[in-house]
């Protein structure tokens, strides 16, 4: 059975696309710690993310790496952060983060909520300056 991520990778269920390809797919976290924190996932159905294989690896770092510039570029900050945290959905995924102080990686504090327009402009933004990047 498919994950809720694979699904909405598919078009399935919908996302706030920010970047894709056509092995990974990045979409805004619907419950941020941070405005521009996004997933970064695989389109291939893996639950751990060092089960991938090692090629599969490496182009998922790359892609994200790409991403958090976009990210960055929106978002000027000191760093994007990513987490590999998650048990929730077995499906591998990383979070980037913007952020200027570890504090602002703080999964424990209060969720962003956004309006749909807010969240819809932000991945739009990071899907341009993606795009940017070739």
């Amino acid at each position: 059975m498919a994950t809720i991520f694979s699904k909405i990778a598919a078009g399935e269920i919908p996302s706030y696309k920010c970047a894709e390809s056509d092995k990974f797919y990045a979409f805004l976290d619907i419950s941020p710690i941070a405005k521009g924190h996004t997933l970064v996932i695989p389109r291939k159905e893996v639950d751990y993310i060092f089960d991938m294989d090692d090629q599969d690896l490496a182009e998922f770092e790359v892609f994200a790496k790409k991403v958090a510039k976009a990210i960055k570029a929106v978002f000027p900050c000191k760093k994007v952060a990513q987490v590999v945290l998650g048990l929730e959905v077995p499906h591998a995924h990383i979070h980037l983060i913007p952020m200027n102080s570890e504090a602002d990686v703080n999964f424990r504090k209060e969720h962003l909520k956004l309006e749909d327009s807010e969240m819809k402009t932000i991945a739009d933004n990071i899907y341009a300056e993606f795009k940017k990047l070739g």
